[in-house]
């Protein structure tokens, strides 16, 4: 059977695989049991960040061995392309009060900082019982505010990736991995 031409340049844009599906899930599993510990019982909130956690988020929910709820902010500073715009624009904000929970931001990447700084800030100053972010990539070496993670599961080079949630247009969430987009083809 013949793949359709989309299905063959969607393929073609799939680099070198980064990170595999069991790299990911084995350290989601150690960064589970460390907020479980963290958090011993007390009122966990994960808020995922919408559009690139929710892979992440979901996996990273189902190990905690701990209460916890979740809730989901959009936040837009790539709106087309692999360059972020550099202005963070809230979409969706917050519909609880955060002031009767330990917070847990869950973030898919931290690329500049400048989103996740803005949000720190921002749920900061709503008075959480505690605020903690966890990444699953760390993408330090383009970071242009400082800003730095509680829990970083992987750090990378200063590639575009896509897979596991992170996209490049909307596509590649689906992938259960990390992979270098290969935007020159």
């Amino acid at each position: 059977m013949e793949k359709h031409a989309s299905q063959v340049e969607y393929e073609k844009k799939i680099g070198k695989t980064l990170i595999t599906e069991e790299q990911i899930q084995q350290a989601i599993k150690k960064a589970g049991e460390k907020i479980s510990k963290l958090y011993d019982g007390r009122p966990i909130l994960l808020i995922g960040i919408l559009k690139g956690s929710f892979v992440f988020m979901a996996d990273l929910c189902r190990a905690i061995n701990a209460p916890c709820e979740v809730a989901f902010m959009c936040v837009k500073s790539y709106f087309s392309g692999t360059e972020s715009s550099g202005k963070v624009n809230i979409v969706m904000d917050l519909d609880v009060d955060v002031s009767k929970y330990h917070v847990v931001i869950t973030e898919d990447i931290i690329d500049t900082g400048r989103t996740l700084k803005h949000l720190y800030s921002m749920i900061k100053e709503r008075n959480p019982l505690s605020l903690t972010v966890v990444t699953l990539l760390d993408k330090k070496e383009r970071r242009v505010v400082e800003f730095t993670p509680d829990i970083s599961l992987f750090e990378i080079p200063d590639y575009f990736v896509i897979g596991y949630g992170l996209d490049c247009d909307e596509k590649y969430r689906n992938l259960s991995y990390i992979a270098e987009y290969n935007q020159n083809i």
